[in-house]
């Protein structure tokens, strides 16, 4: 269970999420119209609980000596994935690993080589370990964002599209707010999709629920007020939005 946190933490979140240890205490506090020293001791109490867990730099390698980053998506047992977790950090070139809760592809591991000959040898080595290497990449740009749910308090209404990035190619990701008379509310997505709801090649990714974040299944309940994460490689249209808004 997740620490409680209010709409101050929440914004102070926001804003380092945005600009890491660049953005002062003062900078943060004329944005969220509380003193420095409040959020001194917020940010304190936020690592003190786990909130924060560090603060990184975000490394462009390739501008770095020419090297590669690479994205190794890969499948353990369910009762060694954490352990195989730690163990794969120890890996020379390994630099994040994320541990997926279901499923194949259950651990997804960035690495970065000098050349191609260095990331066969980190494949290798992560194999070593008993880890099975289902895919992998080049991982060409990366971008991101803060928490959109966390930032500044809109006095006037917003379009319930609250962000759009691209990603590889065409690809467009979209996070929108569910209202209660869009057509897809209190449907599965198995069912929004025999409908027709949600047209193919277009898949909803990601859900946050209240404090929960829900991978969906085909037996997920679409529900108002949930603010979905909507992937698409030939782009999403407005008519498509529409099943997710009512608007």
């Amino acid at each position: 269970m997740g620490r409680r946190i209010d709409e101050i933490d929440e914004q102070i979140l926001y804003y380092l999420a945005q600009e890491g240890r660049h953005t002062s205490a003062p900078d943060i506090a004329a944005e969220v119209d509380v003193s420095p020293p409040t959020v001194r001791n917020r940010i304190r109490r936020l690592e003190e609980d786990g909130v924060i867990q560090g603060y990184h730099a975000h490394v462009n390698y390739e501008r770095a000596d020419g090297r590669l980053t690479n994205l190794f998506i890969c499948t353990t047992s369910a009762t060694d994935r954490q352990e195989l977790a730690q163990r794969v950090l120890d890996v020379p070139g390994v630099i994040n690993v994320r541990e997926i809760m279901t499923g194949k592809g259950d651990l997804q591991i960035k690495v970065v080589g000098a050349d191609t000959d260095d990331l066969t040898r980190v494949s290798q080595d992560i194999t070593a370990l008993g880890i099975e290497i289902d895919d992998e990449g080049l991982i060409h740009r990366e971008y991101f964002r803060p928490y959109a749910q966390f930032g500044p308090r809109e006095k006037e209404p917003i379009s319930p599209v609250t962000g759009v990035a691209g990603l590889s190619g065409d690809a467009d990701v979209i996070e929108v707010i569910v209202k209660d008379e869009a057509p897809i509310a209190g449907k599965t997505l198995q069912k929004a999709n025999e409908e027709g709801l949600i047209p193919p090649g277009v898949l909803v990714v990601r859900i946050d629920r209240d404090d929960q974040a829900i991978t969906p299944t085909g037996e997920t309940i679409i529900k108002e007020d949930d603010f979905v994460t909507i992937h698409s490689r030939s782009g999403i249209t407005d008519e498509t939005l529409e099943m997710f808004t009512g608007t």
